[in-house]
C-alpha cells in the first residue's frame, strides 16, 4: 500500500507539471457514478491535486451538479445531449476549468444512458487533444442487483431488450468494469457475479467498491490514476438500435419552490416524496432506471443539501445527505428516469408533490420548471474506430 501511495503522489506532481489527466466514470442510470465521482474528487483533493469536474444530462438542471458543487468542487455541466453528440462543448468546458482552476485531473461523468465512448470521447479526445491530455482507462460501474437480474442469475423487474442492449454495450467497451455498492452482495453472490461477467465479457478487468463501507476504493483511483487507456479497434454498435433503446426511456427534470408556515424536516419531506412518486410510478408499471432529488434551503450560506435516490422499483428510497436542522422552504430538483412515457413521469410527480402536501399542511410547492421527454438518436460529433498507442 505504501508503493502504491507513493506512485500515486508521483503521478500527481507530474500532473501538476505536465499534461492533466482525463477520467470517464460511465455506467447505466442508478450504478452510483456521482457518488464515485465526489470520492474519487474528494481522494485526490485531500493528496492536494486540483480537481475540475464535468457532468453531463439530456436536460437541464442537473442533481449531480448540485450535489458535487455542494462539496466544493469546481463543476462543469455539459445540459441538452451527450458527450459524443456535444464534444466540443466538452472541450469547451475543460478549457473554462483549466482557465479558472488549471485541474491536474478532469473527472467526467457522461449521461447514464450514454455507450460508445470510446470511440466517441476518449479516442477524438486522444487523437486531437494528444498535446493536451493523458486519457486514463474508461471505468463502467454496474449496479450489483440491477446485473444480477441482467444476466438472469436473479429474479426481479429490468428492462426491456432494447434499453438492455445499451446497458451491456457500456460494459463490453469499458476498460475496468466496477461492480459498485458490493457490500449489497455476500461473498458467493459477488463471486457468481464477477464470473458471469468474465464469461460473457471475456479479459475485462473487473473491480468490486463499496463507497458506504470504502472497500477497494483506494485500489481503482489507483489504477485509473497510475495507468492509461490502451488504444484498440472500438466495439460495433448499431446505432439505430441504441437509439430505439434510449427512446424508449422518459426523462425528466423539474424543480419545485418549497415554501411553509411552519419550519418542517427535508429529510422526511424528500423521502415521503420519493415514496409517493415511486407508488404511482408502480402504478403505472413503468421500470424505474433512477430517481435522484436535491433539496437545498432557502438562504443556505453553508451550501448544505439533502438529497435522497431510488435506483429501482422494489429498492427503499436512501436519503445519501441530510439537513439536520428544520427548514422553512428552499429549491427542490428532482431527475427521474424510467422506461416509460414521459407524460408518465411528469403525472407521477405531480400527483407525488400533491399526496405530500397532505402530509405537511402548511407546505406549498410551485412547480417553476418542467421538462419531459425522451432522448433523441445520437449522432456523435466524431467516431474514431480504432487507435494505437
Amino acid at each position: 500500500m505504501k508503493e502504491n501511495k507513493n506512485n500515486i503522489e508521483k503521478k500527481a506532481d507530474s500532473c501538476r507539471q505536465g499534461k492533466p489527466r482525463y477520467i470517464m466514470i460511465g455506467g447505466f442510470l442508478g450504478a452510483g457514478k456521482t457518488t464515485a465521482v465526489g470520492n474519487l474528487a474528494k481522494w485526490l483533493k485531500d493528496k492536494g491535486v486540483r480537481v475540475g469536474l464535468i457532468t453531463n444530462d439530456q436536460g437541464r438542471n442537473l442533481v449531480d451538479t448540485t450535489i458535487l458543487r455542494s462539496q466544493g468542487f469546481a463543476t462543469e455541466e455539459i445540459p441538452c445531449g451527450c458527450f459524443c453528440c456535444r464534444f466540443n462543448s466538452l472541450v469547451d468546458a475543460s478549457k473554462l476549468l483549466m482557465q479558472n482552476i488549471h485541474p491536474d485531473v478532469f473527472i467526467a461523468e457522461p449521461v447514464g444512458s450514454c455507450t460508445d465512448l470510446v470511440a466517441t470521447v476518449t479516442y477524438p479526445l486522444r487523437g486531437l487533444y494528444s498535446d493536451n491530455f493523458i486519457v486514463a482507462p474508461v471505468s463502467v460501474l454496474v449496479d450489483p442487483i440491477r446485473v444480477l437480474r441482467v444476466f438472469g442469475l436473479e429474479n426481479g423487474s429490468t428492462f426491456s431488450d432494447k434499453v438492455l442492449y445499451i446497458y451491456l454495450k457500456q460494459i463490453e467497451e469499458a476498460d475496468l468494469v466496477v461492480i459498485s455498492k458490493c457490500d449489497l452482495l455476500d461473498g458467493k453472490r459477488l463471486e457468481d457475479l464477477r464470473r458471469a461477467i468474465a464469461a460473457k465479457f471475456p479479459g475485462k478487468e473487473i473491480l468490486s467498491v463499496s463507497a458506504k463501507e470504502g472497500t477497494n476504493l483506494e485500489e481503482w483511483f489507483n489504477r485509473i490514476m497510475s495507468a492509461e487507456q490502451v488504444g484498440r479497434t472500438a466495439m460495433q454498435v448499431d446505432y439505430q438500435l441504441y437509439a430505439d433503446g434510449e427512446a424508449l426511456l422518459g426523462w425528466l427534470n423539474c424543480t419545485v419552490d418549497v415554501n411553509a408556515q411552519k419550519s418542517f424536516n427535508a429529510d422526511e419531506f424528500l423521502n415521503e416524496l420519493a415514496e409517493a412518486i415511486q407508488k404511482r410510478l408502480k402504478d403505472y408499471n413503468a421500470e424505474v432506471a433512477h430517481l435522484k432529488m436535491t433539496f437545498s434551503p432557502n438562504n443556505n450560506p453553508t451550501n448544505n443539501i439533502a438529497t435522497v435516490n431510488l435506483v429501482r422499483n422494489d429498492f427503499v428510497p436512501e436519503l445519501s445527505y441530510h439537513l439536520k436542522e428544520p427548514v422553512m422552504g428552499g429549491q427542490l430538483i428532482i431527475n427521474l428516469r424510467a422506461e416509460a412515457a414521459p407524460d408518465v413521469l411528469g403525472t407521477a410527480v405531480r400527483d407525488g408533490l400533491t399526496m405530500v402536501a397532505e402530509k405537511f399542511p402548511t407546505l406549498k410547492s410551485t412547480l417553476n420548471h418542467l421538462e419531459h421527454f425522451r432522448p433523441g438518436k445520437p449522432m456523435p460529433t466524431h467516431r474514431v474506430e480504432k487507435l494505437t498507442n
